[in-house]
């Protein structure tokens, strides 16, 4: 007989056999080279009786009832040689050790792969054995494909602040509406002071309100577009007073004022509205001033100084004369000086910043001095000044 190799197998086939001719028959004989002998007269062949073999299968299959080789399911009966590491998968034929999803096969074991080495996971990744888990950072939300995250948009849902709600990648932002301002939780708003910003914000007075502020004037005022300046009402133009007939109204910065007519004091007679003169016949005038002119002004409170606010001049001008001016009254708290401008002309400067509400009474005097006979008089400016109650 001779062996012949099978897959999974082997064969034994006699040597003689006229069918098979394999690469092993006669693979022991020497070769002949002389010369051949003459051939023999046919002879018949014996009857030899036919001996039957049994059917032998491959390797990794096995006879059925019905005689017929069918693959040997290794898995199934456990004559596999996979350790308890590894999974068996039958073939045909024969069978294979693998490893299950989240393992890999190195030197016959099954090692776990680390997933969260290779980026399975956009954001968080978390191994477990022959597994993974993906998780998100605050703000965001794991899609469905269990790698990849999606932005929360807080704002969309409950809004978590107080006022207005940004929502940004991955978070939100708090704002607040004109005239608040966040607080240091990032979430609640308080009103804004604009008033303890500045003290410039109104000319009068700043009145802060939830969210805003508006500028307010003392009475006497009224409030301009720019919303932060105050003008005074002219009470006498709009004839929006309480003076009588007799009396002149005289408008001030923030209110007015009634005007008595005025009165001449003896030795004086009154020879206008606003003016009293002394005589020159009458002996009582010798030492008073010859006429006495009643004029009006007003100022703001605390106004800068040194500032010129009013000016004194003579009418008439005579030959060889000259003109000394001076503050005869009213001047105890040293707030006034006149300084003397020209020949015929003078200026009342205020010098010292004055507070109101206030009124003063000034008596300015021009004496004209005539050298040429002997002449010495002189004339008063009684002038009234009154004092706001504000620097506007």
């Amino acid at each position: 007989m001779m062996c012949v190799n099978q897959n999974g197998g082997y064969l034994c086939i006699p040597r003689t056999n006229p069918v098979y001719r394999g690469p092993y028959s006669n693979s022991f004989s020497t070769p002949y080279s002389g010369p051949y002998p003459a051939a023999a007269p046919p002879i018949s062949a014996p009857n030899y009786p036919t001996i039957s073999r049994p059917l032998i299968c491959r390797f990794g299959y096995q006879m059925d009832e019905g005689n017929q080789c069918v693959d040997v399911d290794e898995c199934a009966t456990d004559s596999h040689q996979c350790n308890p590491t590894q999974i068996c998968i039958n073939t045909e034929g024969g069978y294979t050790c693998s490893c299950t999803d989240g393992y890999w096969l190195l030197e016959g074991q099954c090692l776990d792969i680390d997933e969260c080495r290779y980026g399975y996971c956009q954001q968080l990744c978390a191994n477990v054995p022959g597994s993974y888990s993906c998780t998100c950072n605050p703000g965001f939300t794991l899609n469905e494909d269990g790698r990849s995250c999606q932005d929360v948009n807080e704002c969309a849902a409950e809004n978590p602040c107080v006022q207005t709600c940004v929502n940004t990648y991955g978070s939100f932002i708090c704002r607040c509406d004109p005239g608040y301002e966040l607080e240091e939780d990032g979430v609640r708003c308080s009103d804004m002071d604009e008033c303890s910003f500045s003290e410039f914000l109104c000319q009068h007075e700043c009145v802060n309100q939830p969210g805003t502020y508006f500028c307010s004037c003392p009475p006497g005022y009224i409030l301009l577009e720019d919303s932060r300046s105050c003008q005074d009402i002219d009470e006498c133009e709009h004839r929006n007073h309480t003076c009588n007939l007799h009396q002149t109204c005289y408008n001030l910065q923030g209110g007015f004022k009634c005007i008595d007519p005025i009165r001449c004091e003896e030795p004086y007679l009154r020879i206008s509205d606003n003016r009293c003169m002394c005589p020159a016949e009458n002996p009582g005038c010798r030492d008073q001033p010859f006429t006495i002119l009643y004029r009006d002004m007003d100022v703001v409170s605390g106004r800068s100084v040194p500032a010129d606010i009013f000016q004194m001049q003579a009418t008439t001008r005579y030959p060889g004369a000259y003109y000394i001016f001076q503050i005869k009254s009213g001047n105890e708290g040293r707030e006034f000086y006149m300084r003397q401008t020209g020949p015929i002309s003078a200026t009342l400067v205020m010098t010292r910043p004055i507070k109101g509400p206030r009124e003063i009474q000034l008596d300015l005097e021009m004496i004209t001095v005539n050298t040429v006979i002997n002449f010495r008089g002189s004339s008063v400016i009684r002038l009234r000044v009154y004092v706001s109650q504000y620097p506007f």
